[in-house]
């Protein structure tokens, strides 16, 4: 007889591959966000240096991943995950490689698209899927969040420390042995599985791409996380260099983002669980645009010291932490059912594209208009989203679950579908008969999971 409490566990088999796949996720995101910190600097030591190929080695990567993310999801269910992963982690290492041997800004560009189109971010998230159970799939996915985040706090950190003493080109290698690292990792720790798990809610799908374009509550999410994205990339193609400028030298930045960084944290984590707990989301998204804004003001128009300018990244990134956190989540309460995957496809499609946008305009404005123009550019995306935002709605307390099913008639069908929606706590029902797979958005409180359970028994595989 099994023990319930294990179902409340992650098996070691589930911990070993979840460990493995958050590793891999957050070593790639790690070689993108490294030159982050420090290009705007030592991009001036390239021949063809300008503003605007600054920015776009800043953010180039986002535009292949923004091209890339749905069709390698798509593939990546036909073809499987593990080649996709391989394959990835292979084509990111040799982009890596041509950035680090580059010898101009150009050729710098050619490598970080190179990289973008390693594009592995759903395969990734599905064979997570494909390797736990229902139950346990939150803490996994809540892991490889962990990480990406982890990721970009210690690009932060590990490349003002890093570009001093190894340069560009070394940072790039250092990209390159991690891209391969998490290679061996993966092809190690990861088991080889022939179970799917529900495609729909992992996976974009093409038929379903339009209902979420036109959906108007994701519709402000995928926005929201195209300005923020481009308002990233656009903040790093001129704070470090204003660092420089307010008397703080290049290698002491990271002195500077780890206790700003743990400030944000201290400040957003409180935002969190209050706008959470009160349900008040679209009050605290306003609160956070409107942090991002006066950080993008003090950048602008404060006359001092590097002092000054540590205010703006504290403002800067609790802002953008809690939106970094709570878009997602919105995210997936939003998404109908069945649709998670494709959903999360639009978003990360918006979120990627956003970074390449932020980096070019970025880098031309401030070649062409100097500061200012930046600062213009990013104060008209805040106010915008800031009224874009006033339509946004809390997000709903729904959940979606999923059961495989036996290959049903379409009278079976029917009925199933007429008793799932008179249950209780049932919001919507959805059945794919390709997939052979029954999607229902339930409410947190009022479902009652032994009822649909037991009403679903007779009907699964």
């Amino acid at each position: 007889m099994s023990n319930p409490s294990n179902e409340q566990r992650l098996t070691k088999v589930e911990r070993r591959a979840s460990g493995a796949l958050a590793a891999v996720f957050g070593l790639r995101m790690l070689g993108l966000f490294l030159i982050m910190p420090v290009m705007a600097i030592y991009g001036k030591n390239y021949p063809d240096y300008t503003p605007l190929l600054v920015g776009l080695a800043i953010g180039a990567y986002g535009l292949t991943q923004a091209l890339l993310q749905i069709p390698m999801g798509m593939l990546s269910d036909k073809i499987g995950r593990r080649p996709i992963i391989v394959g990835g982690l292979l084509i990111f290492a040799v982009g890596s490689l041509v950035a680090a041997y580059a010898d101009t800004l150009a050729g710098v560009i050619v490598g970080r698209a190179l990289q973008g189109t390693g594009a592995i971010a759903a395969a990734i998230l599905a064979l997570a899927a494909d390797i736990t159970r229902d139950s346990q799939r939150p803490k996994v996915m809540a892991m490889i969040g962990m990480c990406i985040g982890l990721s970009f706090a210690l690009a932060l950190i590990l490349g003002p420390l890093l570009g001093p003493v190894i340069g560009m080109s070394g940072l790039f290698l250092f990209t390159a042995v991690s891209a391969l690292f998490g290679l061996v990792v993966f092809w190690f720790s990861v088991p080889k599985v022939e179970l799917r798990a529900a495609r729909g809610d992992l996976l974009p799908q093409r038929s379903e791409l339009w209902r979420i374009f036109k959906h108007p509550q994701l519709a402000r999410l995928n926005a929201g996380v195209f300005i923020l994205h481009c308002l990233l990339t656009a903040f790093f193609v001129v704070v470090p260099t204003q660092l420089v400028q307010g008397g703080l030298a290049s290698e002491q930045h990271a002195w500077l983002y780890l206790p700003t960084l743990l400030g944000s944290f201290a400040l957003m984590i409180p935002m969190l669980i209050i706008a959470e707990k009160k349900r008040q989301q679209p009050n605290f998204f306003r609160v956070a645009i409107v942090l991002l804004i006066a950080a993008v003001a003090v950048i602008a128009w404060a006359q001092g010291g590097w002092l000054i300018y540590s205010l703006a990244i504290v403002l800067f990134f609790t802002g953008f932490n809690f939106l970094e956190a709570t878009l997602p989540s919105s995210l997936t309460r939003f998404a109908p059912a069945g649709s998670k995957g494709s959903a999360s496809g639009v978003y990360a499609t918006a979120q990627f594209a956003g970074a390449f946008v932020g980096g070019a305009v970025g880098g031309g404005l401030l070649q062409t208009m100097g500061l200012n123009g930046v600062v213009g550019f990013a104060l008209i995306l805040l106010v915008c989203w800031l009224m874009i935002s006033f339509g946004m709605q809390p997000p709903p307390q729904w959940q979606n679950v999923s059961f495989r099913l036996q290959t049903l008639d379409s009278e079976q069908r029917k009925s199933l579908i007429d008793q799932l929606a008179q249950a209780q706590g049932v919001e919507e029902v959805r059945l794919v008969a390709e997939e052979q797979i029954a999607y229902l958005k339930v409410h947190k409180t009022d479902y009652n999971e032994q009822q649909i359970t037991a009403l679903m028994k007779p009907y699964l595989a």
